[in-house]
């Protein structure tokens, strides 16, 4: 076991200066969105007389962590230094060994973290095991930033490995999917689409039904242009398995699969249809003639799915809602208008009778996209400091 680090005389470090630190970890640490799942993302940086000497985050499942690649960096020079690290350093002996012994090998005299590991069984752990052996440990340096960087990996570890779910929709002002004739190409521009293909670059998988499969025949992939995006896992739902095997989903080249969320009322020769086709039948029981989300999201969370991004139609819209499934949504309004009452509405289904039964939203932000507007936020009982939140 490593030697206890001999604290020396440091220089004391105003908060500004950490925050600026810790804001340069979790920058790194994004840099890791969609490569490390089930894992969170995680960034470092080493520290020395006020300048960063090394720099760091997870780049991978399997792969080295973020502390261990910031003290690499950082080389011979990390001796005496301090590290700045978004999430608690691990203590336990995974597919990599405890970022704690390579702390103490390294002679780092403090360490700065964002917020504790949130899973139960090894909060706690890694902060505790550094200062038993005399390494001075400050925690909650930009605690906010910190876990809402994390926030579906918190949410995952703490609610029995359900999938933090988002929810995604793009409407014109007037509330509208689709023109009467169904078309929808496009109701917003190309920076909105691309920063939608940055959620799905981070989603574990992607959710859409059976009815966009048939509107829109979409691929459901990551394209980031000159970006290197990685492909969700597909899941469609879709009872009676309806849609055409010949969908571009199903024919396209892609390094993630397409499974089909189905009933038991499926026709059997069409089962057989698509298992021939190395499609995966997911069977899951119906509620009000439609695929129940509540086990679904469930069966996915077992599977290791972290994130789950909703990009459905009215009707799917709708469901989600009602089974009370989603964490946070993305709503993308564009700056048209529709002007009538025929088209496609972004939320298909029966509302509640009165105005204090509507969903709130809290932590509501804001942000443009050329001329559309986002808003973002997370549904009450989903988001930070709410029951059943972080």
């Amino acid at each position: 076991m490593p030697a206890a680090v001999l604290i020396m005389d440091v220089p004391m470090v105003d908060e500004a200066t950490h925050e600026r630190f810790m804001a340069l970890a979790i920058g790194l640490a994004r840099k890791g969105r969609g490569y490390t799942s089930p894992n969170p993302v995680v960034g470092a940086v080493v520290v020395k007389n006020n300048r960063v000497i090394g720099q760091g985050w997870h780049r991978g499942v399997g792969l080295a962590h973020a502390e261990v690649n910031a003290i690499d960096d950082a080389g011979d020079a990390a001796r005496g230094g301090d590290i700045y690290v978004t999430l608690e350093p691990c203590n336990h002996t995974g597919k990599t060994p405890p970022c704690t012994e390579k702390i103490l090998e390294a002679g780092i005299c403090r360490v700065f973290v964002g917020t504790e590991d949130p899973n139960p069984c090894v909060a706690g752990g890694g902060i505790e095991f550094l200062r038993d052996r005399g390494v001075k440990v400050e925690v909650g340096i930009c605690r906010n930033d910190a876990e809402t960087l994390i926030e579906d990996f918190i949410w995952y570890v703490k609610n029995d490995k359900t999938p933090f779910v988002l929810l995604k929709c793009a409407s014109t002002l007037d509330g509208q999917l689709a023109t009467r004739t169904g078309d929808s190409k496009w109701i917003t521009g190309k920076d909105s689409r691309l920063y939608v293909h940055k959620l799905r670059h981070r989603a574990d998988a992607i959710l859409a039904g059976a009815g966009t499969i048939r509107a829109d025949d979409p691929s459901l992939t990551t394209r980031l242009g000159g970006f290197d995006g990685r492909d969700p896992l597909r899941v469609i739902l879709d009872a009676r398995l309806s849609v055409d095997p010949g969908s571009k989903i199903f024919t396209q080249r892609s390094s993630a699969k397409t499974i089909i969320a189905t009933s038991s009322k499926a026709d059997p020769g069409r089962c057989a249809l698509f298992q021939g086709l190395g499609v995966e039948l997911l069977f899951i029981p119906e509620q009000n003639g439609m695929i129940d989300l509540g086990l679904l999201i469930s069966a996915l969370g077992k599977r290791g799915i972290v994130t789950l991004l909703i990009e459905g139609g009215g009707r799917v819209v709708h469901s989600a809602l009602s089974a009370g499934v989603v964490n946070k949504l993305f709503l993308f309004f564009a700056p048209k208008i529709l002007g009538g009452d025929d088209g496609v509405s972004m939320c298909r289904g029966q509302g509640p009778e009165l105005m204090k039964d509507a969903l709130g939203l809290s932590c509501v932000e804001v942000q443009r996209f050329d001329q559309d507007i986002l808003i973002k936020g997370y549904l009450k009982k989903c988001g930070p400091n709410q029951p059943g939140g972080r």
